[in-house]
């Protein structure tokens, strides 16, 4: 069966053996480099031959890189996976996407992208990422990523982790390289953390998921003579299944705030192989309980208003009333104070983008 998929993949998708890509030139030259987080994205899911029955876990993971930072240009790559796992630890569904953000600032320390530029992901731009333009691949990168997440489907995450890889970390297996020619390290392990922190919340086979994310730079400042800088990007994350008549049936809320530091003369000064957690990840560390008016952290919040979702269509979770920005039911205000206004957009994008 997996040759099957394998095979129509390679037909839809004609992919040659050598795939780099990026949103330009120098993308392009960055993504071939990178082999361990810049390989991953999907905007549609993958379940052919699946027969799973009864409920699902639903699971999501995060793994975020600055490496591609430099003096005068912050470069944060946010991947993402999410799936749903059966009661035999297979994977039912996979979905992958990635977004790369860049933030330039000049020799002054002043940010030259403007702070209200919002970053779509690797599935959004899809060919106008630029892989087949700028690294002569035959299929985009989100092509190449729903290949891998295709392949995912009916595997365990050990069988996802034990995959054959060459010594340039690509797919060994044939039919697989036929149709996903770049390094699958990064796919590996993210797929495996989602299938590790799948949790039952009610999913059940039959039901669609989907993956929701918005990313902003919204809070990045300039550098003064006393202060350093910062280029802030900021995705918020979602994960969502969704039954026959459009009721989300689990969700999961995540988010990561990748700070880059930069002087008055545009030098980075931030630590750019420091490992970046989510905020589930960091939990308590992120350190927002003890100044919240309820003692809850945000990755507790975030959990609370996932749960809240659950029976809901997407309209009706965008309906919830708030004020300013805030839940102003006053059940759903003792477990949730933070502003919901990207909770929805990424839970609606999820919902929207399941298939």
């Amino acid at each position: 069966m997996k040759k099957r998929i394998a095979l129509l993949l390679a037909t839809i998708f004609a992919v040659s053996s050598l795939a780099v890509g990026c949103g330009d030139a120098k993308n392009a030259e960055n993504d071939t480099e990178k082999k361990n987080n810049d390989t991953t994205a999907q905007e549609g899911t993958a379940n052919e031959g699946t027969t799973a029955e009864g409920g699902l876990k639903t699971g999501l993971a995060l793994s975020t890189s600055l490496d591609g930072s430099s003096d005068g240009a912050a470069q944060a790559d946010v991947t993402m996976a999410a799936v749903t796992v059966d009661a035999d630890g297979k994977i039912v569904e996979c979905v992958i996407d990635s977004v790369q953000s860049k933030i330039e600032f000049d020799a002054k320390g002043q940010l030259t992208t403007d702070v209200a530029t919002e970053f779509k992901t690797k599935n959004e731009l899809g060919p106008d990422y630029g892989m087949k333009k700028f690294g002569n691949a035959v299929a985009e990168w989100n092509e190449q990523a729903a290949a891998f997440a295709a392949y995912c489907v009916g595997k365990t995450a050990d069988e996802v982790t034990g995959m054959a890889v060459t010594e340039e970390g690509k797919a060994a297996d044939e039919d697989l390289a036929a149709s996903c020619t770049i390094y699958v390290g990064g796919f590996q392990a993210l797929v495996a953390k989602a299938a590790a922190n799948a949790v039952d919340m009610g999913a059940q086979a039959g039901d669609k998921l989907g993956l929701g994310v918005a990313t902003n730079m919204a809070k990045s400042t300039s550098a003064a003579a006393d202060k350093e800088g910062v280029a802030q990007t900021y995705a918020t994350v979602a994960v969502t299944t969704t039954n026959a008549d459009g009721k989300i049936t689990s969700a999961v809320i995540d988010a990561v705030q990748a700070d880059v530091n930069f002087d008055a003369t545009g030098k980075v000064t931030t630590d750019l192989t420091a490992a970046v957690p989510s905020k589930n990840e960091l939990g308590d560390a992120y350190g927002m309980k003890s100044a919240s008016a309820i003692g809850k952290e945000w990755n507790e919040q975030a959990a609370a208003y996932a749960a809240y979702a659950v029976g809901k269509t997407a309209d009706e979770v965008n309906a919830t009333a708030v004020t300013e920005g805030v839940p102003s039911d006053a059940d759903l205000a003792a477990s949730v104070t933070v502003h919901i206004a990207d909770f929805n957009t990424v839970i609606t994008k999820a919902v929207n983008s399941a298939k």
